[in-house]
């Protein structure tokens, strides 16, 4: 074994209470450094009266202390999000040493929303980790097929843009795009590197681990806002249900929402299954919900079309298909799929008026006063951006002082 870890081990032996870590007990005799001898202890093996000779033969090669090194000596951070992330990572509360070292060997693999992350082993049976990050369905891709990064800050640019070139309001969005990798990190790294990309997943997890987890609900988030954005607290109950559905989904969005209409009042729309909660609607929904307040102000009208069932079911299929991202995927010859280009080209030229009016219908009776949305604010130029929240420990060096607000 490296000789900084023998010395280690020595002076925290030698410490009062010595070491208790992961079924790894090593003390001095007597409690103190005055005592005769050392005792080590395993979950498979038991020696007493050890002179530091032999004890260096004991320890010599044993995984208890290559692992006691690396989490006591080297991650240290007892309390930290950091180190319970990376405790996570390998399963420590589950499994033993032996067998954790065992499944390190070949690799163990944890997800966190679109993220692979995977831990293993060093190689110089020193006990250090070193972990590849990547998207989930780069998993089987070599690291010589995707391109190549070592800063964890380079994450930023990295993830702005999906596959496609678009640009992405949402970090925790399920577009990240594919075709990356950070191979051979060491710890540091490795979690600056997710938390970057995920920024306060981390440690709103633990917090949530541990029972803090501060919860802002709508109407605690929308209550608080001002300008344009003070409107957002007009919304109808019913429509923020609708909201929910439509923006917090397993399909839109990797987190978990845990926040409710109010503490006392839960919406029924499914919160998803990410890893990591959301804690507050995320400045994407309230830009969203400032729009969807207007539209829910609008009177409803009475409109009639005549359209044969097949119509009917197209228009409907072209609706889930845009509501589900699937308009992509729709090839020019799939003529039996609704919203196929061609089929919807065609629908259009039957139904549409040269106005763009559906059957020819116009929007707004004859007489009455064009309807316009706006409301002298610049109603559609209020995109949401990453300036709402995603306030990550970025600066704050490895003390996990990570803000709550992500995107």
């Amino acid at each position: 074994m490296l000789a900084r870890q023998f010395d280690a081990l020595v002076e925290a032996a030698d410490a009062d209470g010595g070491i208790d870590f992961d079924g790894l007990r090593v003390a001095r005799e007597g409690g103190d450094a005055s005592g005769d001898g050392y005792t080590f202890v395993t979950p498979e093996h038991e020696a007493t009266g050890l002179s530091e000779a032999e004890l260096h033969a004991h320890a010599d090669g044993s995984p208890y202390v290559t692992n006691w090194y690396f989490w006591e000596r080297e991650v240290r951070r007892h309390g930290s999000p950091r180190r319970a992330f990376l405790r996570h990572a390998e399963a420590a509360g589950e499994r033993g040493v032996h067998e954790r070292y065992d499944a390190l060997a070949d690799g163990m693999v944890t997800e966190w929303g679109q993220l692979r992350i995977e831990a293993t082993l060093s190689g110089d049976d020193d006990g250090d980790r070193r972990y590849d990050v990547r998207h989930v369905d780069d998993a089987d891709r070599a690291v010589e097929e995707l391109e190549t990064y070592r800063d964890p800050l380079d994450a930023r640019e990295l993830a702005k843009y999906d596959d496609d070139g678009m640009y992405r309001p949402l970090k925790t969005g399920t577009n990240m795009p594919t075709g990356w990798v950070y191979p051979d990190l060491d710890w540091r790294d490795a979690v600056e590197t997710v938390e970057t990309l995920y920024p306060a997943t981390v440690a709103n997890w633990y917090r949530e681990r541990e029972g803090t987890l501060d919860i802002d609900h709508w109407t605690d988030t929308t209550d608080r806002q001002t300008g344009i954005y003070g409107i957002v607290s007009e919304l109808p109950r019913e429509a923020v249900e609708w909201v929910a559905e439509a923006a917090c989904d397993d399909s839109q969005c990797v987190k978990r929402r845990e926040w409710q209409y109010s503490a006392d009042d839960e919406l029924a729309a499914d919160g998803g299954t990410g890893a990591f909660p959301c804690r507050e609607p995320c400045s994407l929904v309230i830009a969203a919900g400032r729009r969807w307040t207007k539209l829910e102000e609008e009177e409803p009208r009475e409109y009639t079309f005549r359209l044969t069932p097949s119509e009917k079911e197209q228009i409907e299929g072209i609706v889930d298909a845009v509501a589900d991202g699937r308009v992509d995927e729709i090839r020019e010859a799939d003529v039996y799929e609704d919203a196929n280009r061609y089929r919807t080209r065609y629908l259009r030229a039957k139904l549409f008026d040269e106005h763009g009016n559906l059957a020819g219908v116009p929007t707004e009776p004859a007489g009455a006063v064009e309807h316009h949305d706006g409301d002298g604010h610049g109603d559609d130029g209020d995109h949401s951006g990453d300036d709402h929240g995603d306030h990550s420990d970025d600066g704050h060096g490895d003390d996990d002082h990570t803000g709550h607000d992500d995107e």
